[in-house]
């Protein structure tokens, strides 16, 4: 069954008191670019740029991002995570032959370190392996969540320019 993720991991969310949705471009574009910025906030830090050019910084490179992910995955879902009244993460997913791709998941601050995202990717793994899929994924090496990957079962089957790109099979 191609696509209908999220249908698929809904009562995974409601069991975490999360509800996913269809990001929406246009009305959500602030939200994401807030989001984005907090996953760039220590990086960031070291660059000696003033607030306004971190702000500018920050804004257009979420603008590439999600322009790059629309180009190139243009089958993907766009998933927001929503807390009870607002998004709180998203979750972009790209189901191809023999693989279901974890394009992204991000979580605001307060709402990461307390399983949620492990709990999302779990079910995932647990739907992909049903559908005899694989499920990949690219990160960066200093992206302190490449530990939680390989604590996952994900191993790392190259180097893909500054990305490690991992997999999972059932």
């Amino acid at each position: 069954m191609a696509g209908g993720w999220q249908e698929r991991l809904a009562p995974t969310a409601r069991c975490l008191g999360l509800g996913l949705r269809s990001e929406d471009p246009e009305q959500d574009g602030e939200f994401l670019d807030r989001l984005y910025a907090t996953t760039r906030v220590e990086e960031l830090a070291q660059t000696g740029w003033s607030e306004p050019e971190v702000r500018r910084f920050l804004h257009e490179q979420s603008r590439l991002q999600r322009a790059h992910y629309r180009e190139h995955y243009p089958d993907a879902e766009f998933l927001l995570i929503a807390g009870e009244t607002e998004p709180v993460g998203r979750l972009y997913l790209d189901e191809r032959p023999g693989e279901l791709r974890l394009m992204d998941i991000a979580f605001l601050p307060a709402w990461r370190g307390a399983g949620r995202g492990t709990a999302l990717i779990e079910a995932l793994q647990r739907l992909a392996g049903e559908e005899g899929l694989a499920v990949t994924l690219h990160v960066e090496p200093f992206n302190p969540a490449i530990r939680l990957y390989r604590r996952m079962g994900f191993e790392a089957l190259e180097t893909r320019g500054v990305y490690q790109f991992m997999r999972w099979e059932a």
